[in-house]
């Protein structure tokens, strides 16, 4: 029996946990899907570190304390499953792949990826990444006049995407690259419309939202297929069974099908390309808000003028790392995780049943006064200390499902400050608003990210 129709055949279940009533949920209906990161930073400053929802069946619970989450997500992980309506929505697009598949199958996915993400692969593919964001910036910037106004968030954008197609395939996704932009976007706000939905309806259904999203994926098909057939031809004349060290060349060697190759891909390029573009448009944001903080990786990184690898960044430029950590920790990618139990358990000293749906959100955890001094300011001298706050900071998620590109994720970022910041200076144009946080499959500036963009010397 699915998810779905258990909650359907079942009663709310009251575990003694406050949070909003019904009423409460219907009222605020078209607010919690214009902007739920509001909504759950209202209902927690409601209700405090452990909310219910009224939803059928077993409880679903906002769990916001950094120990009750890490129960979840790391100590009783075995027992908390990916079988939730956020991932099932995902699945609609990258099919059963890394991200979105649950245990156990997860286990053999990440088993195949694990070695494109090796540090010595990491290491190799520095070089790419590089070329991928000089060659986005030369092309957008190139014929720059000081003080223009640019949207930054498209710029990151497309070096995310170059980035991922050249470090894990191998492969320049320029010829792709607007089709695919445009199908991961549209896919991402589908994907995200879904899973705001407790019981969400069929996929055969002909709903607006269905019919768009098949198109999108589609498109995503196409686009991978191409990807995937021009591997193969590339390999035609290498030893037979080895298509290369990459993540796709990995996936054509194992015994996977096309399908379950299309799904890693999607997967990649979603999870790869939305959470850096976003996470990099938020750090360019900050850094125009706060000069002095921006002037200081200047100078670190005209300190360090070789080039910079997209492992060991910490110890050779520990500023630029202590800024990339600030902004991931007040504008985290991922701002939801959930889970559901295997089991009866407990929760913030709640006995919980079998099917407990429990939703943590770093977004959240991430603005606690408790581990954060002053917790909405921008201050990269936090992460200077290796040990800050490590206790509720969870960008990549925690535990065993803990992002498998983390490290490159974290190394693109790096490299692409260090490429646009060594020639370029960001600033808030005149009349500053900061753009709203659209809550997609990562956090996005609603709208794009426009700052005036002028040439360091100047």
């Amino acid at each position: 029996m699915s998810v779905a129709t258990r909650l359907q055949a079942m009663q709310p279940t009251d575990v003694g946990v406050p949070g909003p009533t019904s009423l409460d949920m219907a009222r605020a209906f078209r607010s919690v899907r214009a902007d739920p990161l509001s909504f759950l930073v209202e209902v927690s400053g409601r209700f405090g570190d452990l909310v219910s929802f009224p939803v059928p069946g077993p409880p679903a619970l906002l769990v916001n304390d950094p120990a009750d989450a890490r129960h979840v997500l790391q100590t009783a992980a075995r027992n908390w499953t990916k079988d939730t309506v956020q991932y099932a929505a995902l699945a609609r697009v990258t099919g059963p792949g890394l991200l979105a598949s649950s245990e156990p199958s997860w286990i053999e996915h990440r088993r195949l990826a694990a070695p494109a993400f090796h540090h010595q692969r990491l290491e190799a593919v520095g070089d790419q990444v590089r070329a991928a964001a000089e060659a986005a910036i030369g092309a957008r910037l190139g014929s720059l006049a000081d003080g223009d106004v640019v949207d930054v968030a498209a710029l990151t954008h497309r070096i995310g995407l170059d980035a991922v197609g050249r470090a894990l395939f191998s492969a320049d996704l320029s010829g792709q690259a607007q089709d695919l932009l445009d199908a991961t976007s549209e896919s991402a706000d589908l994907v995200v419309r879904l899973g705001r939905s407790i019981l969400p309806r069929a996929e055969w259904t002909p709903t607006r939202t269905n019919l768009r999203l098949r198109s999108a994926r589609r498109r995503l098909d196409a686009a991978t297929a191409e990807i995937i057939a021009q591997r193969r031809a590339r390999s035609a004349d290498a030893p037979a069974g080895s298509h290369g060290d990459d993540l796709l060349g990995l996936l054509l060697d194992s015994r996977m099908d096309d399908a379950g190759i299309r799904d890693e891909l999607v997967t990649m390029v979603i999870a790869g390309h939305e959470t850096v573009a976003g996470a990099l448009a938020w750090i360019l944001m900050l850094l125009a808000e706060h000069q002095p903080e921006q002037d200081a990786v200047r100078a670190e990184l005209a300190a360090h003028p070789g080039p910079v690898g997209l492992l060991g960044h910490r110890e050779t430029l520990p500023w630029t790392r202590a800024v990339v950590d600030e902004a991931l920790r007040l504008f985290p990618p991922a701002w939801a995780l959930s889970r559901r139990s295997l089991a009866p358990d407990v929760v913030g000293g709640h006995e919980v049943p079998a099917g407990t749906l429990v939703i943590v959100s770093p977004w959240l955890m991430h603005r606690r006064a408790d581990p954060w001094t002053d917790p909405l300011a921008f201050r990269p001298e936090r992460f200077l200390d290796p040990g800050a706050g490590r206790a509720g900071y969870l960008p990549f998620g925690q535990g065993p499902r803990l992002c498998i590109g983390r490290e490159f994720a974290l190394g693109e970022m790096v490299v692409v400050l260090s490429e646009l910041l060594r020639d370029h200076r960001v600033s808030v144009p005149a009349g500053w608003t900061r753009p709203a946080a659209q809550a997609q499959v990562a956090v996005h500036p609603r709208g794009g990210m426009p700052l005036v963009v002028t040439r360091a010397s100047s």
